[in-house]
């Protein structure tokens, strides 16, 4: 795990699916005033340069940001660049894209923590965990004196129980690991019925991969065995695994306790979303729901 850089994958198709996911959520929970403490388990540097060598080594941006990014810019002036049913879905988050970039130019992609520190409000909380030494130096140099941030170096996962619950009993947890060996899938299931024992009301994002890989395929199902209320499962496959049969196919986000409209959008956005960065003849996009 300690060994994983998000820079070579920085902007790829499931980060589009997270940000939007994760802008949607937020942009639904902050029509209460309330303040609200985002927990980010797995933060990451903040932010990726998209001309770095990492994320040129795959470039697998171009399949993902890039392909909204180009829309946008080929849009004439004055003409929409998406359908109007898509455009509020996705506009907020290429604003937040664009304000890393000047001039046009896509040359930056901004992590979780800098999505979620332009979209909180002055009464919420951002509290973020990284453990890679580089990525969280990178990320305690620029967000560890921002007013309401915490910036730890310590294991998300075991550090989530001691952020909930928050004071104001309004909270959104983004858990998001790399991974890269079985036992992260064992441990975001663990962690979660933790922090649920000590704080059921809150709303959880998982991001997961859609590989060929049976912990992958059983996570969805295990997740919605810690659910006492609502869930909902959205999920893209758009790519290709490769001869051996490994690779990034797609990737889900499930959410506990979504905001009550989040489905109706995402079931707007997905079928869109899937055409638009698919690599293959015939994506595929699933939203499923249970509400209590």
């Amino acid at each position: 795990m300690l060994a994983y850089r998000h820079a070579f994958h920085a902007g790829n198709h499931a980060d589009v699916l997270k940000h939007i996911v994760l802008q949607r959520t937020l942009a639904l929970l902050h029509k209460k005033d309330k303040g609200l403490r985002i927990v980010d388990t797995h933060a990451g540097a903040g932010g990726y340069a998209l001309d770095g060598r990492y994320a040129q080594k795959r470039a697998e941006f171009e399949d993902g940001i890039g392909r909204l990014w180009a829309m946008q810019q080929a849009a004439r002036p004055g003409a929409a660049a998406f359908p109007p049913e898509i455009a509020p879905l996705v506009q907020p988050y290429l604003e937040a894209v664009q304000s890393f970039n000047a001039e046009g130019r896509l040359q930056q992609y901004p992590g979780s923590p800098a999505f979620e520190h332009r979209w909180m409000r002055p009464q919420d909380e951002l509290r973020l965990f990284e453990l890679h030494t580089t990525d969280h130096k990178i990320l305690s140099s620029w967000l560890g004196e921002q007013r309401g941030v915490q910036v730890h170096d310590r294991d998300g996962f075991d550090s989530l129980r001691s952020q909930l619950p928050p004071p104001t009993r309004r909270g959104l947890i983004l858990m998001d690991p790399s991974y890269e060996g079985d036992a992260d899938y064992t441990r975001v299931l663990a962690s979660l019925r933790e922090a649920l024992a000590r704080f059921p009301e809150a709303v959880v994002l998982v991001w997961y991969p859609v590989v060929q890989k049976v912990h992958a395929r059983e996570l969805p199902r295990r997740l919605q065995g810690l659910a006492s209320r609502s869930w909902l499962d959205a999920r893209l496959t758009v790519a290709l695994s490769d001869e051996r049969g490994f690779g990034l196919q797609g990737s889900g986000m499930f959410i506990l306790n979504p905001p009550f409209t989040l489905e109706d959008e995402l079931r707007v956005l997905l079928p869109w979303l899937a055409s638009t960065l698919s690599q293959v003849e015939e994506p595929a996009w699933l939203v499923n729901a249970h509400r209590v």
